[in-house]
């Protein structure tokens, strides 16, 4: 199974329990203020989701490895270029 289908299997089970408690599709006899806490349940989550994406971004730009080894190579690669460029007559 896909991420995908992990997602969207998901995502469709809860829909469906809120569909069941704030429509009471089953007729379960549920106490008014069950549906009233249901009835906002999706932005709430999305609101969470929301979050905790922005707060996992923010985390992991945070602790962003530098590559020090990577950065001093290239910086040799591109003295070489501008040196090979001089050579062949382009003027910078």
């Amino acid at each position: 199974m896909t991420k995908l289908l992990e997602w969207l299997f998901g995502v469709s089970v809860v829909g469906a329990a809120w569909a069941l408690v704030s429509f009471d599709l089953l007729d379960l006899s549920l106490p008014q203020t069950y549906r009233e806490v249901a009835w906002p349940m999706p932005l709430y989550l999305l609101v969470s989701f929301g979050c905790y994406s922005l707060a996992t971004v923010g985390y992991r730009v945070a602790t962003f490895n530098d590559c020090d080894e990577a950065s001093n190579e290239l910086q040799e690669q591109i003295k070489e270029a501008k040196e090979d460029l001089r050579k062949k007559g382009l003027k910078m």
